[in-house]
């Protein structure tokens, strides 16, 4: 089969290096987004004069129904044409004879493929903000309904002081509220038009680049044809994102894990988001979240496969970003399927509150509250940690804990512990005394709920 290019040519290729270089078998993902480039080059081609209305409109048809049948899905793309721009450019061919090569001129496909990834990412991520919004929503909601269920918070795995479980969600609202802000900011750099640079030059035709542009819904236009063909700090910035995404995915679902075990029993999985073992009858896996922690890696891998090549590229293209793509689908769909599979099991899982406040009261997280409260008595902050320091290591010796110690021994140690503080040394006065800004405290914690619901509203208009 003679390749469209293949004028310069004498030899003929063999099929398994065509299947070597060719990137239809992925890129065929482009397709939609191939036609509505086409679409709007050729009205920009009529409109300068450089096709006829009537091979404009021959064009225009032709891939028109070339359209309908991949909406129908109805096409099939061969390796012998390579991309995904030659299989359509082909499928024209055969739907409209010789007419179809104009629509070819004035671009190549260097800038065409550009345009096609600009359209594709900027429809993405307008869905991946959509989902990120929606788990936020979740996690606000989940939030409000916990707020008085009380958890040990934790630093280094081990109890540190006790915290609202709705504090707990709504750090991860800040975390996601950022990767969406991250997003959003992101789209200003994709909505940029490549179509028009042509192979890295520009073309000699009278071509109306902003145009295009505005047909495609960009909102400008690359002001350097080199960088317009080159530049690929888009996609790497969308793997970027997805992969502090991830990052923050994983570690909720760490968490959730851990939460999941006999050890801890804080929450359950709906069966939806478990599944069981072929030869332990006993057993709830929480395999969505330990797929989603997996997954974060092949996210990483992606965007240090794109540095990667990306890192020793002269100007303008070469074959190497043909290996833009495809980390770049994988990651779009990985990303947007765990916001789904997040939303649904944090909406669902169910609490074990008893569990989660009992495990405040068996552990030295109110450690901090008996050297505060000595502390707003006059004596000095390390002062006090040091006597509770020790105190908590005679208690660990006798295999009790703070609220056990008799007030008589309080006293012995400092006449400046009352019976107050048994109340003091309580995981729910622990957190209602939590009251600065953004902390743990009840008040403040629905002082953020009802920010952040603010915030969602206002996104939504």
């Amino acid at each position: 089969m003679k390749k469209l290019w293949g004028g310069r040519f004498e030899g003929k290729s063999e099929a398994w290096i065509d299947a070597f270089g060719a990137s239809i078998p992925f890129d065929q993902k482009l397709a939609k987004q191939d036609i509505i480039g086409s679409l709007a080059h050729v009205k920009m081609l009529a409109k300068t004069g450089i096709l006829t209305a009537d091979e404009a409109e021959q064009i225009t048809l032709g891939l028109t129904t070339i359209q309908e049948k991949l909406l129908a899905d109805e096409l099939t793309f061969s390796i012998e044409n390579e991309d995904i721009h030659l299989n359509i450019e082909k499928l024209l061919h055969d739907e409209i004879g010789p007419v179809a090569g104009k629509l070819h001129t004035g671009r190549s496909r260097n800038d065409q493929v550009a345009t096609d990834m600009h359209l594709y990412l900027k429809e993405i991520v307008q869905e991946v903000i959509s989902k990120i919004h929606l788990f936020r929503q979740v996690l606000v909601h989940k939030a409000e309904e916990n707020i008085g269920t009380i958890m040990p918070g934790y630093t280094h795995l081990q109890h540190a002081q006790p915290i609202s479980f709705a504090h707990h969600m709504m750090a991860y609202y800040g975390m996601l509220t950022r990767d969406q802000e991250r997003f959003s900011e992101s789209l200003k750099r994709i909505d940029i038009s490549p179509l028009g640079c042509a192979a890295l030059a520009g073309t000699t035709f009278p071509i109306d680049r902003a145009y295009s542009a505005e047909l495609l819904g960009f909102s400008s236009i690359y002001e350097n044809s080199l960088d317009g063909v080159s530049d690929r700090d888009f996609i790497l910035e969308f793997l970027s994102n997805s992969s502090i995404l991830m990052m923050h995915l994983s570690r909720f679902c760490e968490e959730i894990i851990l939460w999941c075990s006999h050890e801890f029993q804080f929450v359950e999985l709906t069966d939806t988001f478990s599944t069981g073992s072929s030869i332990m009858p006993q057993k709830k896996n929480p395999d969505m979240a330990e797929l989603i922690r997996g997954k974060s890696g092949r996210v990483y891998g992606n965007f240090f496969s794109l540095l990667t090549v990306l890192k020793g590229l002269p100007l303008a293209y070469n074959k190497d970003l043909q290996e833009d793509k495809e980390g770049m689908f994988d990651t779009s769909h990985t990303i947007l399927t765990s916001l789904e599979i997040m939303a649904g099991m944090v909406e669902t899982m169910k609490l074990n509150q008893e569990i989660m406040e009992k495990s405040t009261e068996k552990d030295f997280s109110n450690a901090t509250e008996l050297a505060d409260y000595l502390a707003s008595k006059g004596m000095p902050f390390r002062q006090a940690h040091e006597v509770v320091g020790k105190l908590v290591l005679d208690c660990t010796k006798q295999g009790i804990y703070l609220q056990d110690v008799p007030l008589e021994q309080y006293q012995a140690i400092t006449p400046l512990i009352q019976s107050d503080i048994y109340q003091t040394l309580s995981s729910k006065t622990a957190i209602e005394r939590r009251h600065s800004y953004g902390g743990t405290g009840f008040d403040q914690v629905k002082a953020a709920i009802e920010r952040s619901k603010l915030k969602l509203e206002s996104e939504e208009n």
